[in-house]
């Protein structure tokens, strides 16, 4: 199992600054012995998240890092034009030296699209379309007139990650031979609240696996929030103070939190906490990945730093988790 790192970019602080903290935030989790950082990418609104480019700046940390993995969580490949996609992810890998990992997905906020030209509602046709243009630029196929792209990137095709909520969508991955992503959370159907995340996201591992091609390797992985603190008091009072700015769907009062801790799918406390709550998730026995983010927690920045250092040491470990590699130096 590889561990990773990741962020949305939601530090209250003006935009620059939360690029700074957060290349500061994936430095510190390379230096713990990480395997992959990842960013998320939104349009619009920084309450949402705070990138709106991710290649921009995944190669500015490309520039302050030199082992750890770097990937997009996600593109929302509907809102982009594809050959210039694979035009920048192609320049980036060869800057970080094949270090890049391609997170896509169909996206994002509804309310995005329409300053892009594009309905929402034709965001999966829009996808597949766009992601197969995109993995014929990475093979080196004929792209019109003779053109190929340049520089050539063929490896690539082997690092795409398809984000998903759904069976269909672990499906198409499968088919694909792509990576699969989980998400951190995601809505229950209406018909049946109760449901556990394990219970949503189980069947679309399964409908990925059964549609892996003969020999395929399997990549999944889920996304978790885990903020792990020195003691269970000072975690609860920043979960207290996070989940009760976020909105579930449906009304639970901000003072409960134990049932917005469970709502927001968040594992929060000191390391042995953390640890008993992960291993409760029988997701996590299947995956390849386990990406841990503290959204939506979001405690202040040197809180954000000693909890990596927990994860590194003392959660993951108890996971399974090793490093691939030594530490790269801070």
């Amino acid at each position: 199992m590889r561990l990773g790192f990741f962020t949305r970019l939601l530090d209250d602080v003006p935009p620059g600054e939360r690029y700074r903290l957060a290349v500061e935030q994936i430095r510190h989790a390379e230096s713990a012995g990480f395997d992959t950082a990842w960013v998320a990418q939104h349009h619009f609104d920084g309450a949402e998240g705070g990138l709106p480019a991710p290649l921009v700046f995944l190669a500015y940390a490309a520039a302050r890092t030199s082992r750890i993995r770097l990937g997009t969580g996600i593109i929302t490949l509907p809102l982009e034009e594809p050959l210039r996609t694979a035009e920048d992810t192609a320049v980036l890998d060869l800057l970080c030296g094949g270090r890049l990992e391609v997170g896509v997905g169909s996206g994002g906020t509804p309310t995005s699209f329409a300053p892009f030209g594009r309905d929402s509602a034709d965001r999966s046709a829009v996808y597949a379309g766009h992601l197969a243009t995109l993995v014929r630029a990475w093979s080196g196929e004929d792209l019109g007139g003779g053109n190929r792209l340049h520089p050539p990137a063929p490896r690539l095709t082997g690092a795409v990650w398809e984000a998903t909520f759904s069976v269909s969508g672990g499906a198409r991955a499968g088919r694909a031979g792509n990576g699969l992503m989980l998400s951190r959370t995601q809505p229950r159907p209406a018909d049946r609240p109760q449901l556990t995340l394990a219970e949503i996201q189980r069947p679309i591992v399964d409908a990925y696996l059964q549609n892996l091609p003969p020999g395929g390797t399997p990549r999944i992985m889920a996304s978790r929030t885990a903020f792990v603190a020195d003691s269970r008091a000072e975690a609860l009072r920043h979960a207290e103070r996070g989940l009760g700015r976020g909105r579930l769907p449906f009304e639970l009062p901000d003072s409960d939190l134990d049932r917005r801790i469970a709502g927001f799918d968040v594992h929060v406390g000191t390391p042995q906490d953390v640890v008993e709550s992960l291993r409760a998730d029988p997701t996590l026995d299947r995956v390849t990945d386990l990406v841990l983010q503290v959204h939506s927690v979001d405690p202040p920045h040197p809180l954000i730093l000693r909890s990596i250092e927990l994860l590194a040491t003392e959660v993951a470990p108890a996971l399974g988790w090793t490093p691939a590699t030594e530490p790269a130096s801070p």
